[in-house]
């Protein structure tokens, strides 16, 4: 399996070498050169695997260059009950992504059983995992810059914390994030880990990211790797689960399932389309935005229409306060047929701060067909929609997980399974939960009174040069 650039300009890649190194050097992202098809056998063979068992099976289809056995290991080290172990509602840890039933057909998938309590750890603790694999077979070190809107960050340090030959970077825009969520990234002592909070939005800090990854000769000297979403081991990480709730959801693989994904940066939904491009029979996608809605504007008009920082939306659910999607790539370059020729003309419009528009195009056909629908989701709803979640299902959802459910809802089809995708745990944004339902979301008791921890953190102006100083200085 070879690795090429949504921009084309680069050499095809092993997946070893695009695991460390994010961004293609010709500023793309990284896809397989094909996906591979998943047959109605295999599929019958791997319903009912455990999931580390069928995470292998789905990742060994794209990872030719670690040995079987090894990667065997790895994720077996990755998926298990003691890494999960905050599952709730009574869920089966075991099961890494319990499904929980909130009326007939309409369900939710825990994600957020990890150690950080967000989606994020799914892919995150695997990353950790095969970058200290691949470190240390290769005799190299490195160092991750990334950025986060919230529940990125944590789940990269948790990660990596501890681990050889890895620093962390982490960029996130300050005072923007719930308390729960700073605490967790600042309060950590390891001394591999190191957290800049800019003066600024999340797109300031991952336009810092991209510009420092765009460097080619800071990246080389630096050994400057990524774990954002920019970097394909995430995606991969994420098909997984896919096929986990459908497996779950479903009693023959002759039905079809939907899900509805809140997004910001595009990484959890363009891991859905992947795994429906592989042959799972996945009839809608159904993309939920909140107020930060450039993704639903383009899924309802054909236009991307970035916004500037300045117009990007304080909100109640602040991992999706994110304006350029920077993972959307991925998906373009699929919508457009693989042209790459096509993709640099678009994202040189966007990368001058311009909008582009495919509703006119022969592509645009292929959203539909793709299966995707869209909405967005307001402070107003997502308050309303936890309390309606928690009135009639008896299910606390947190802010992101509630955007996901009003969107779900307005997508249905009849018949068929409607899986929302559930993001993080309630506990993570007290202050919107105590506004919608006036009392306070469980905590599990390892994490109970982590905002009075002593935090290390270094608030810097969105400077890409002044971060670049910073990383200098530590390595």
């Amino acid at each position: 399996m070879r690795y090429i650039s949504t921009r084309g300009h680069a050499a095809p890649q092993a997946f070893c070498d695009i695991l460390l190194g994010g961004l293609a050097p010709d500023g793309g992202l990284y896809l397989p050169e094909s996906y591979p098809r998943i047959s109605r056998a295999e599929l019958d063979a791997w319903r009912g695997l455990s999931y580390a068992d069928l995470a292998y099976e789905i990742l060994r289809r794209f990872i030719d260059d670690i040995p079987s056995a090894d990667l065997k290991a790895i994720i077996a080290r990755t998926y298990t009950a003691d890494v999960y172990c905050h599952a709730r509602n009574g869920s089966d840890a075991a099961r890494i992504t319990p499904l929980t039933r909130l009326d007939e057909n309409l369900y939710t998938l825990e994600l957020s059983n990890g150690p950080t309590l967000a989606f994020k750890d799914m892919a995150m603790q695997l990353l950790g995992n095969l970058f200290e694999y691949v470190l240390e077979r290769r005799g190299e070190s490195i160092n991750i810059l990334g950025a986060t809107s919230g529940d990125t960050g944590s789940a990269a340090e948790y990660a990596m914390r501890g681990k050889h030959n890895v620093k962390v970077f982490m960029l996130s825009p300050e005072g923007r994030m719930s308390a729960f969520q700073r605490a967790q990234m600042y309060s950590l002592a390891d001394a591999n880990i190191f957290n800049i909070a800019v003066s600024g939005m999340f797109d300031d800090a991952q336009d810092i990211v991209k510009a420092v990854s765009n460097d080619a000769d800071f990246k080389a000297r630096y050994k400057i790797g990524a774990v954002n979403s920019i970097n394909w081991a995430r995606v991969l990480a994420q098909i997984v689960y896919y096929f986990q709730g459908y497996f779950l959801a479903t009693q023959t693989n002759d039905e079809q399932v939907a899900f509805a994904v809140p997004s910001g940066n595009f990484g959890n939904i363009c891991a859905g389309h992947i795994a429906r491009r592989m042959g799972l029979p996945i009839a809608r996608l159904a993309l939920a935005t909140n107020e930060n809605d450039v993704l639903d504007e383009f899924f309802r008009s054909g236009v991307y229409r970035p916004r500037a920082s300045v117009e990007t939306h304080v909100t109640s659910s602040p991992s999706m306060d994110i304006s350029k999607a920077s993972n959307f790539e991925r998906f373009v370059f699929d919508l457009v047929g693989r042209d790459p020729a096509i993709v640099r003309e678009l994202w040189a419009r966007v990368d001058q701060g311009l909008a582009f528009d495919l509703s006119a195009t022969p592509h645009w056909a292929d959203v539909a067909r793709f299966g995707f629908v869209s909405g967005k989701s307001a402070h107003g709803d997502r308050i309303n929609t936890i309390r309606f979640a928690q009135g009639r299902y008896g299910v606390m959802l947190d802010p992101h997980t509630a955007d996901g459910l009003k969107v779900a809802l307005e997508h249905r089809l009849p018949g068929v399974p409607m899986i929302v995708l559930e993001t993080a745990q309630p506990a993570k944004f007290e202050d919107t939960i105590r506004e919608a339902l006036g009392s306070e979301p469980p905590r599990p008791a390892d994490l109970a009174g982590i905002e009075q921890l002593p935090q290390r953190v270094a608030v810097m102006a969105p400077d890409v040069e002044a971060v670049k100083r910073f990383i200098a200085e530590r390595v």
